[in-house]
């Protein structure tokens, strides 16, 4: 549960406290926005889709629950295992690390709930939207669902505290050399750990400049998920939707 590794991503999105940390999510609020997603595109009840970097499953469910054939994919050997509970014949889950391409390809790809901007190497990055170019099918759509940057560093708590389920985190954010940075200080009973999340700060111009780069073509551009026009002043998120170039 506290074993170290080399990248933060792979000590924290596989510990429980992850889960506690953000069981507060509006997953409501969440719902919402994939179907209105599912609107904007207009889907096919027989149209498949990836959830890449899907965490424990809970929105490849709720996909699925509306009438389509679903992957999650999650580096988190723990998430995976709890999200195969709810395989089906139209529902599979599966180990996978986003930079690497997969054997698939789907009418729709999302990577929601800024899960992306992981990586210190630029690279990775633009090996994450190139498994998102390589899994769609021709005409396929790609949906990358991030944070604001501006907004979240204009908006940033130095520090605070949260405490669940009996366990208090206390929580400490700092913006620097382009990334924006969570230390997370965990106290269960008499056991103390610690963990971070680090994203990069990508732009609304960043992303330009990556599509592009990758022979992708933006589509749209959201900054809610009421699919509000975005603003890069005062947008919370930052909702790309992109095909590739023919």
């Amino acid at each position: 549960m506290t074993k170290e590794h080399p990248q933060w991503f792979q000590s924290w999105f596989d510990t429980p406290y992850y889960h506690i940390l953000y069981k507060h999510r509006d997953y409501q609020e969440a719902e919402v926005f994939i179907k209105n997603i599912l609107t904007y595109l207009n889907l096919d009840k027989d149209d498949s889709i990836l959830d890449l970097a899907c965490g424990k499953g809970r929105h490849s469910i709720f996909l699925n629950s509306l009438g389509h054939k679903v992957t999650g994919l999650d580096l988190s050997k723990n998430n995976i295992e709890y999200a195969k509970k709810h395989e089906s014949n139209s529902l599979s889950f599966e180990v996978h690390d986003m930079r690497n391409t997969y054997k698939i390809q789907f009418e729709v790809v999302l990577n929601l709930f800024t899960s992306f901007g992981y990586f210190e190497d630029e690279e990775d990055n633009y090996k994450v939207i190139k498994t998102i170019k390589s899994s769609l099918k021709q005409n396929g759509i790609g949906v990358i669902d991030y944070m604001n940057s501006p907004v979240v560093i204009n908006n940033l708590i130095d520090h605070n505290t949260f405490q669940a389920d009996g366990v208090q985190f206390e929580l400490k954010r700092n913006y620097e050399n382009g990334f924006i940075t969570k230390h997370i200080e965990v106290k269960d009973a008499e056991k103390s750990f610690h963990f971070k999340e680090k994203v990069r700060a990508f732009s609304f111009a960043d992303f330009e400049v990556m599509l592009k780069n990758s022979g992708l073509h933006l589509i749209d551009c959201f900054g809610s998920y009421k699919l509000e026009p975005f603003n890069s002043k005062t947008s919370e998120r930052l909702i790309l939707i992109f095909m590739a170039n023919d």
